[in-house]
């Protein structure tokens, strides 16, 4: 029997054009969809009807985002997150390296070493090497399997929710500004303190959450029970956690969600470039007071 002998299965055709074979699937209602009636959603694509009954019953919220960040969805439109899982990935991947060097390599790399935030390796005059990629490279290391899964989990779901609304690039921006933010803020108040840990990245997404929340009417409640517990576990004694780093981020977090909710339209990009390599040059320009707050760690 060749291919045209073969009875036509039906089911492998496109249920909007039945002139054209495909073997994928709407994910809510199961209908074999063509590439032109796809749209990606979170898992799997979405067909046409499914996607017009999904814009029906987004909430107010919902369309607001959609009308200010650019005609991003909330939801299924915007697509799978591709940041949260580059992050996701380096961090996890960098993770493995620290263990295998911790534990099979005796340190040998020095991954946690060299990776991790410490304020004196940013200023030559007290240490041999200039070493400023400390400021972001804090957020690959972590102090064990729980720091760094806790820290993967609260990525994942805010990054769910906020990429998709924000953007990849302007998700990476978040998470690189707020990791800088919470080093500088453990220089200028914890000096001469090791920190390890995305916890200040984390604290970043969750300041833009809030702030792009507020500014689109949502509920807020909810971040704020879990900003306001994550913030009090900081200053628990017994629990070794850098309180600093967390308020750096958090507080760069604020100021970075201020600017995208105010320049999310797309003839503000220039303006929305500009304002967050303004935060970068003034976190960087903090770093000049460690010697005047720590006077004793450069005598």
């Amino acid at each position: 029997m060749t291919a045209a002998d073969r009875p036509r299965n039906t089911d492998d055709f496109c249920y909007r054009h039945p002139d054209r074979q495909s073997f994928v699937l709407c994910q809510r209602c199961l209908r074999t969809i063509c590439a032109e009636c796809q749209t990606q959603g979170p898992v799997g694509v979405v067909c046409p009807e499914c996607m017009k009954e999904q814009r029906k019953s987004r909430t107010s919220a919902q369309r607001r985002a959609e009308r200010r960040w650019g005609g991003r969805s909330v939801s299924a439109v915007g697509g799978r997150p591709r940041a949260m899982g580059w992050i996701a990935g380096v961090t996890a991947a960098v993770y493995l390296l620290q263990m295998l060097d911790t534990y099979a390599l005796g340190g040998a790399l020095g991954v946690q070493y060299w990776l991790m935030f410490y304020a004196p390796a940013l200023y030559p005059d007290l240490t041999a090497v200039f070493q400023p990629w400390r400021l972001a490279t804090v957020a690959l290391v972590h102090g064990g399997f729980w720091h760094v899964g806790l820290n993967l989990l609260s990525l994942w779901m805010i990054g769910r929710i906020l990429e998709p609304i924000i953007g990849t690039a302007r998700f990476l921006a978040v998470y690189a500004l707020s990791t800088i933010g919470g080093s500088v803020a453990v220089a200028l108040l914890a000096f001469s303190t090791p920190v390890v840990g995305a916890s200040g990245a984390v604290f970043g997404l969750l300041g833009v959450l809030l702030v792009i929340g507020r500014h689109l009417g949502g509920d807020i409640r909810g971040i704020l029970v879990v900003l306001g517990i994550n913030l009090v576990i900081g200053f628990v004694p017994g629990f070794n956690v850098s309180w600093q780093a967390h308020v750096g981020g958090l507080v760069t977090g604020l100021i970075v969600g201020l600017i995208l909710a105010r320049t999310s339209e797309r003839s503000r990009r220039g303006l929305r470039i500009a304002l967050l390599s303004l935060v970068l040059v003034g976190l960087l320009a903090l770093l000049a007071l460690p010697p005047v707050l720590h006077p004793a760690a450069f005598a």
